[in-house]
């Protein structure tokens, strides 16, 4: 098993080794989605997986922007202002994935958040992630119908990006300051983000971003 997960984490090297980096934008659909919490387990197992991982939380002092380095995947936690628009370093996301919990208040919500980011910034396409879900089988099924509705009222296709199933041991690893891989790496919670870690690392990479920006070259120090 060991040697398995060696030959896969040497695989997904070799895959990101002469990539130009890439920006991916972490959306709460609703607030106290986990977008934090996911955002940064989700980093721990790419580092696990020999990634060159970068988070930037725009809670905090972020830069306005961020000049591509290759091999480096860029996570950012995202904020949307009070329009409900993208920061500008998060509007050059490859990809821009809203999180969502299987309720229905907040399945609305991410809907309305999804409606507004591309009316805004014409996006194209978006995936989603159903954070805290039963189990993957309701997960697929909101992923489901929330694509439908997206592709017959907005003609924007989204994408599902999976799904992190509620788990009490997410918790007990924030109180240990410490990720749910690091900590409680057989639980449910973890098995699903280092699913999403590995299924990330193999999603088709963008001919142009997911918004209408022009992508950022990588700067000559970083080439």
């Amino acid at each position: 098993m060991k040697t398995a997960v060696t030959d896969q984490a040497d695989g997904l090297r070799r895959l990101m080794a002469n990539s130009p980096g890439r920006l991916l934008a972490f959306v709460g659909g609703a607030p106290g989605v986990g977008v934090s919490s996911v955002t940064m387990n989700l980093a721990a197992a790419l580092g696990r997986l020999g990634q060159d991982v970068r988070v930037i939380d725009e809670r905090g002092d972020a830069p306005a922007s961020h000049a591509r380095r290759r091999g480096q995947l860029v996570l950012v936690d995202a904020r949307l202002d009070e329009e409900g628009r993208l920061s500008p370093l998060a509007a050059q996301a490859d990809d821009v994935v809203v999180l969502l919990r299987p309720e229905v208040q907040a399945i609305t919500a991410a809907y309305a958040c999804i409606k507004r980011l591309h009316q805004a910034h014409a996006l194209r396409r978006m995936r989603v992630l159903v954070n805290h879900a039963a189990n993957a089988g309701d997960a697929g099924r909101i992923l489901a119908n929330l694509a439908s509705v997206a592709r017959g009222y907005l003609a924007l296709a989204l994408e599902p990006a999976g799904s992190i199933r509620g788990d009490v041991q997410l918790a007990q690893a924030r109180w240990l300051n410490m990720s749910v891989v690091e900590a409680f790496p057989g639980s449910p919670a973890a098995l699903d983000v280092d699913r999403l870690a590995a299924d990330l690392l193999r999603w088709p990479v963008p001919a142009e971003p997911a918004t209408e920006p022009a992508r950022r070259e990588l700067s000559p120090a970083a080439a």
